[in-house]
């Protein structure tokens, strides 16, 4: 709807995990770099943390495009509220084979016969559990008997367990530590900094088509305040005010209209301690109306 008002090509704050749109500030860099050498060089268990929306499924597509396509194989288990037969059929047939028999035995032979055969042929295979704090105590030792799948000097399986930091709890419990013990590698995203959204949001657009100065300083520092740096909420109260000022037909977004913005998705009001003197324009009534469905997809409880 806006992109032809913005001269944009593509949405730059859409929801989805897009590589393209990774800012590597210095915590996204080093966690990539740890990932990608983790995956690269066998290590076996990887764990990446952070807090919901910031940008973890991201920073994971991005680590897997990063690496030969033509030499390493991925399985991408993005729902891991499976049993073991769902999780184990779910893995062999991401990975483009067809189980035989439906029994945990027969998908431990098949998918063991594979990851040899990989092996030989110089390629790496890597399994990537995303939410991976839904994962119950049976299914993380299930998950970590995986990594016995080895020759006697090689893993023949990486395994990237990514969730939120409940999952670092989880994992130092009594009844998970031989999992632990076998953790080569954390990674962890963080919140963007104050002095860094501006840089954040300013890539986004420069990805999506767009060079021009859309949102100005003081609208970044009300954008900040109100997503307390968690990129995903700055996606949304950004889409949001793209949408309001293409309906009010502005080419530059006033921290008023992030202000209304805020507080259409009840993103904390009282934070806002604007200096403008403009009154925050009328709400766009789509907007005002979506109130709660989006709350629980972009406010801070999540």
């Amino acid at each position: 709807m806006y992109k032809g008002f913005f001269h944009l090509d593509s949405n730059p704050f859409s929801g989805s995990p897009d590589p393209r749109f990774l800012y590597r500030m210095p915590d996204t860099r080093e966690a990539l770099a740890t990932i990608e050498y983790g995956i690269s060089e066998r290590k076996g268990f990887i764990v990446l943390t952070g807090e919901v929306g910031t940008g973890k499924t991201t920073l994971l597509r991005c680590a897997l495009a990063s690496l030969d396509q033509g030499r390493v194989f991925s399985s991408f288990v993005f729902n891991p509220r499976l049993d073991v037969l769902g999780l184990l059929e779910f893995i062999l047939t991401d990975f483009g084979i067809p189980p035989v028999d439906r029994t945990k035995s027969a998908m431990l032979i098949q998918l063991n016969r594979w990851l040899i055969e990989r092996f030989r042929r110089d390629e790496t295979v890597v399994i990537v559990i995303d939410e991976a704090q839904n994962l119950d105590w049976e299914m993380l030792e299930e998950v970590r008997l995986l990594t016995n799948l080895e020759t006697s000097s090689d893993k023949l399986l990486q395994i990237v367990l990514s969730g939120q930091p409940e999952l670092e709890e989880k994992l130092s419990a009594p009844n998970t530590r031989q999992l632990r013990q076998r953790i080569a590698l954390w990674a962890r995203t963080h919140a963007i900094a104050a002095e860094e959204t501006s840089a954040y949001i300013a890539h986004r657009l420069l990805v999506a088509g767009s060079s021009e100065r859309i949102f100005p300083e003081d609208s970044v520092a009300a954008i900040h305040r109100a997503s307390h740096g968690i990129p995903r909420i700055v996606n949304l109260i950004c889409e949001h005010c793209l949408i309001l000022a293409y309906v009010e037909q502005l080419h530059q977004i006033p921290a008023s209209m992030v202000q209304a913005v805020a507080r259409d998705l009840n993103l904390d009001p009282q934070r806002f301690t604007l200096s403008t003197t403009h009154d925050a324009p009328p709400t766009n009534p789509a907007l005002a109306s979506s109130q709660h469905p989006t709350r629980g997809e972009g406010g801070p409880q999540r």
